[in-house]
């Protein structure tokens, strides 16, 4: 056995869901933005799952917002093969204070992965967690490269991928190359994180460790990479694992070029393309046309509708003959 197969066993995962997705809403007023549904499953179990393809045992979700929501679908994480604990925060610690909270609840002693709870990647986990161990990194950040990082945290780096500065949102960043969301921490890293209070783990966390002259690394991966966090890259993320552009193997298997769940009724005379999701016992009438739209579970489509890149809230009716074009029906 490889000594990085030999470390993985115990490697574990912490996921932070604790965000109310105030740039999702209205999507987000009922239900909190992970458990938001991306090709057909919630976004993090699309996580869940790629924590458990990259040898990890166990994860802890670190939920704030609507933390009881997480649980009645995720359960102790048997049936998605990982094991899962919920760690809940009674008021919002931030980043770094999330992540001290849940990492009490981890039994695993190996490096950990801390997932941010709305970025959807392709990049390869279990080689940053060997870069990691080559490197005898304290941490290493997941980092990619962007045509605009105004938006975005900017790393620099030395020639052998050693973190000099970390530059949080600016005018005019230094380097196109993003912190990407996804790190791993020494469990001794996190140790030294407060706990109980606020702490910004990017503001905060990062900066004090390159003061200390902390070996912090960064893995460039230049995948698919997409953060979720607006309604348009929400629908383009369930379009783009339909369409196999990213992939995750937490999306359902479908023949077609949309996505239909089980008890869904579509007419035969509707026309349903553009990388779709039809959820579970919606119904979609006769004459219908539905174009790279979300169609939450029990929703019911009119007569001759035309939707396009539209979700529609579950339960909802949309009258026949509706036409509508990246809009929001029900919420």
């Amino acid at each position: 056995m490889s000594s990085s197969n030999a470390s993985s066993s115990s490697r574990g995962a912490i996921l932070l869901v604790g965000g109310m997705g105030t740039r999702l809403q209205p999507l987000t007023l009922q239900t909190p933005k992970p458990m938001l549904p991306v090709a057909g499953v919630p976004f993090t179990e699309h996580q869940i799952i790629k924590a458990r393809e990259a040898g990890i045992k166990e994860i802890v979700l670190a939920t704030s917002f609507k933390a009881e929501l997480f649980e009645p679908y995720f359960g102790d994480g048997e049936r998605f093969g990982i094991s899962i604990k919920y760690a809940v925060e009674k008021e919002p610690l931030g980043t770094g204070g999330a992540i001290a909270n849940a990492a009490k609840s981890l039994t695993q002693a190996g490096p950990i992965a801390i997932f941010n709870g709305d970025v959807l990647s392709g990049h390869d986990l279990n080689a940053q967690f060997e870069f990691h161990e080559k490197n005898r990194a304290e941490v290493t950040l997941y980092l990619t490269k962007v045509a605009d990082a105004r938006a975005f945290g900017a790393v620099e780096l030395t020639a052998d991928f050693q973190v000099t500065a970390f530059n949080e949102k600016m005018e005019n960043p230094p380097t196109n190359t993003i912190n990407a969301g996804c790190y791993i921490f020494n469990r001794e890293v996190i140790n030294q994180i407060p706990t109980g209070q606020v702490v910004s783990v990017e503001r905060e966390t990062f900066p004090g460790l390159l003061k200390q002259g902390a070996r912090v690394f960064g893995f460039v991966d230049s995948s698919y990479w997409l953060d979720i966090g607006t309604p348009a890259a929400l629908l383009k993320a369930s379009q783009d694992l339909l369409s196999g552009l990213a992939k995750s193997a937490a999306t359902p298997s479908h023949s077609s070029d949309f996505l239909a769940l089980p008890g869904a009724k579509i007419d035969a005379t509707a026309n349903v393309t553009g990388n779709s999701v039809i959820g579970a016992d919606a119904i979609v009438g006769q004459g219908a046309r539905i174009t790279g739209c979300v169609v939450n579970d029990g929703a019911i489509i009119g007569p001759d509708a035309i939707l396009s890149n539209t979700f529609v809230a579950a339960g909802f009716e949309v009258p026949g003959g509706v036409i509508a074009e990246g809009s929001y029906l029900g919420y």
